[in-house]
């Protein structure tokens, strides 16, 4: 039986990518100065104007418009041309402090341990069809939107600009990848280039480098199929953090809780718990209990222990040795955090390219 999944990635220059990689940056500059700070900052980008929002509590005095100008400059919006350049932008910033209440039972908990900071489901998954654990659609995907950043910042071609979107369909036959069916890449380029230049540089040079043994045809390609992409960022289409969720996890291979990741401290489950629910299905599948996991943890707001613990092997191995792998593992938000050490400032560099599949991770040892 065959099946075609497709999953998507989007570079660093895409409107909500900027958004989320502004609230990971204020989010480790609190940390940088207060490891114990709650944050939960949301971003909102429009042509010249950012929105800096939400609730932060942090002995960290931190000058948050210069953190975004900053992220902003980094990415490589500094054209003042355009409307949306580092040096030009105007803020709103509505930041208060987190509620008492939740600060309240987050620090104690209900059950003696440091409380989640707030309700909900979070997966993880890991399938042994690649070396780093993760599907293949995804991963793929990645690695042509990393490598548009990557020559963009190298000038090759120095048309290239910072906004764009890729997409690749991969066939399964009997649960396995064998070949890429189509490949699809939008970039933000320069004005007046033609657009056979675009895609011969897409089919000739950038796909090869990045594919490898997973290039597809010529004929799969599909380049800027809305013809010219000059207007790109946020001065053409308004950002926000957290609508690229899917294309942070597993490209729609796996289940998601909704929870979105950038901008949030380890209190906030979304991201802490979600991280170590791909750090446990890894284990699964390096244990050899099955060669695809999905780990499932569920919280109430305020109690360290978890609501509920689910794991899933698809049939491709032994559930009861999975789960009784899974139970050895502590999921209360204090032992996570210190597990995986997420009250360090690291987490800019998990914004772009997906926050799971990247060497360097500690949920990804």
């Amino acid at each position: 039986m065959s099946h075609v999944l497709t999953s998507e990635s989007v570079t660093e220059g895409h409107p909500d990518k900027v958004c989320d990689f502004i609230a990971d940056s204020i989010l480790d500059a609190c940390l940088e100065k207060d490891p114990e700070s709650r944050v939960a900052c949301e971003v909102l980008c429009k042509d010249d104007l950012v929105v800096l929002a939400g609730e932060i509590t942090s002995q960290a005095k931190i000058d948050y418009e210069s953190v975004a100008r900053e992220a902003v400059r980094q990415i490589g919006y500094v054209d003042s041309s355009e409307p949306f350049h580092a040096d030009g932008l105007r803020f709103l910033t509505k930041i208060t402090k987190q509620s008492v209440e939740i600060e309240t039972s987050v620090s104690a908990g209900s059950d003696g341990g440091q409380g989640a900071g707030d309700q909900g489901l979070m997966f993880g998954y890991a399938t042994d069809e690649t070396p780093e654990l993760m599907p293949l659609p995804i991963l793929l995907a990645h690695r042509l939107s990393k490598g548009l950043a990557d020559d963009r910042r190298a000038g090759r071609p120095a048309w290239l600009k910072p906004d764009g979107k890729t997409q690749v369909s991969v066939e399964y036959c009997d649960g396995r990848p064998v070949r890429v069916v189509k490949a699809l890449v939008s970039t933000q380029h320069a004005p007046g280039v033609a657009q056979r230049a675009i895609r011969d540089y897409v089919v000739g040079t950038l796909a090869p480098r990045v594919l490898g043994d997973w290039m597809p045809g010529p004929d799969d390609f599909i380049v800027n199929p809305s013809g010219s992409f000059e207007n790109g960022g946020p001065s053409a289409d308004c950002g926000v953090t957290g609508r690229k969720i899917i294309a942070d996890t597993y490209g729609g291979a796996a289940r998601h809780g909704g929870g979105a990741f950038s901008g949030k401290d380890a209190s906030k489950v979304d991201r802490s718990g979600a991280y170590f629910c791909r750090f446990v299905a890894r284990e699964v599948i390096k244990a050899g209990l099955a060669r695809r996991a999905e780990v499932q943890v569920a919280y109430a707001i305020g109690q360290a222990e978890p609501v509920s613990v689910m794991i899933e092997t698809f049939g491709t191995g032994s559930s009861v040795a999975a789960e009784g792998l899974v139970r050895h593992f502590d999921f209360r938000p204090q032992a996570i955090a210190e597990r995986l050490g997420l009250k360090r400032p690291s987490f800019r560099q998990t914004t772009n390219y997906g926050h799971f599949g990247r060497v360097g991770f500690p949920w990804e040892k």
